[in-house]
């Protein structure tokens, strides 16, 4: 079958061994959907264990606590191969719950490009972002809409800091940003770069060891094509851009210094052997396309998709776009394509009910 093809696995990784206890600290609007939905799929296809929340995030905005896991009682009691839903990171306790021998890493992006992401999908609950005309009236002067007090305005500003389980609220000094970066660094194995998706999901693929399949993917939780260019009320000047990064100076200063890091592990992979690797994984990206989606593999409004079970949830000003499966494929294939579509929170509701009845057989869940 396709998806147990030589092409599957991808280039040989060596004698290493599949990591299978991996936490992914899923930050907001950077891709991080489409890595969660990498990691259930991995997951589910093995019978891996979830730390799942018992809604959909593990306790966020409050900081992580181990008792958010479904079925945490206690340190070791169970067994828990991999943790990725939205948490703010505290590692003290995510320690509690995952095992030694973990491998972390995370995803970040450049703070502009995600301020224009936030402010499109958290308009209506930020109220800083709720209070301001347009992107760029914000970033005019962010201190006449942003209250530090007020709940949800942590969208707002460093955002990724706050992911991080950090003050997103402090005022920058290097000194400062330095010791957030460095504690970040000695929490985590790998940091991967938003903007290089491809590259990271290469570097990804051999840290953990994982075949070719399982780090290809298609595009999740993407905001409709009119509107990836950035409609009016989120058109920015050059000017505006610099205050942006100002106003997020923590998460600039992350980006650049992480940013410089994965560019360094780019080198040490080797640049020619990385521009093949992201060759091979785009091919396969586009083969599964061809085999598993309808209308050659573009992403559709949610409207359009008949099957209600796998439309993605709607947020903010923007349109979340999904997929069709392409019709008559045999069980196997429908099932593997499937797991390459499915909405983030169906996904959690399935691998749940799966984890919470092992026995019974799975009904997808439908909204």
């Amino acid at each position: 079958s396709l998806f147990s093809s030589l092409d599957a696995q991808g280039p040989p990784l060596g004698s290493c061994r599949p990591h299978n206890h991996v936490m992914f600290l899923k930050t907001h609007k950077t891709a991080s959907s489409t890595v969660l939905n990498m990691l259930y799929r991995f997951g589910e296809e093995r019978d891996l264990h979830f730390a799942l929340p018992l809604g959909y995030q593990l306790g966020y905005p409050l900081p992580f606590n181990a008792h958010r896991v479904k079925g945490y009682r206690g340190p070791r009691a169970m067994e828990f191969h991999i943790m990725g839903n939205h948490m703010r990171f505290n590692k003290p306790e995510v320690e509690k719950v995952m095992p030694a021998d973990t491998f972390y890493f995370s995803i970040i992006r450049d703070p502009v490009a995600l301020a224009e992401s936030s402010f499109a999908y958290y308009k209506e609950v930020a109220p800083a972002f709720r209070k301001a005309k347009g992107l760029g009236d914000f970033a005019d002067d962010p201190k006449k809409y942003y209250d530090p007090r007020l709940r949800n305005n942590h969208y707002a500003r460093n955002l990724l800091w706050f992911d991080f389980g950090l003050d997103h609220n402090a005022n920058f000094s290097l000194a400062l940003a330095r010791r957030g970066e460095a504690m970040i660094r000695r929490a985590f194995k790998l940091i991967l770069v938003s903007e290089y998706f491809d590259q990271s999901m290469v570097l990804l693929r051999h840290a953990l060891c994982w075949p070719l399949d399982a780090v290809v993917s298609f595009s999740l939780n993407a905001r409709g094509r009119s509107q990836a260019k950035a409609p009016p009320n989120l058109s920015l000047t050059e000017e505006q851009r610099e205050k942006l990064r100002e106003w997020n100076a923590l998460d600039w200063h992350l980006y650049k210094a992480f940013n410089r890091t994965f560019w360094e592990e780019v080198d040490r992979f080797g640049r020619a052997q990385m521009e093949q690797e992201v060759a091979l994984l785009r091919t396969r990206r586009e083969v599964l396309a061809r085999v598993c989606l309808r209308d050659g593999g573009k992403p559709v409004e949610a409207y359009r998709i008949r099957d209600k079970a796998i439309r993605p949830f709607q947020s903010g000003l923007v349109k979340i776009l999904g997929y069709e499966l392409q019709p008559g494929l045999d069980n196997a294939t429908r099932q593997a394509c499937l797991r390459m579509i499915r909405p983030e929170i169906q996904y959690k509701d399935l691998l749940d009910a799966k984890q919470s009845h092992p026995s019974l057989p799975m009904v997808p869940f439908a909204f």
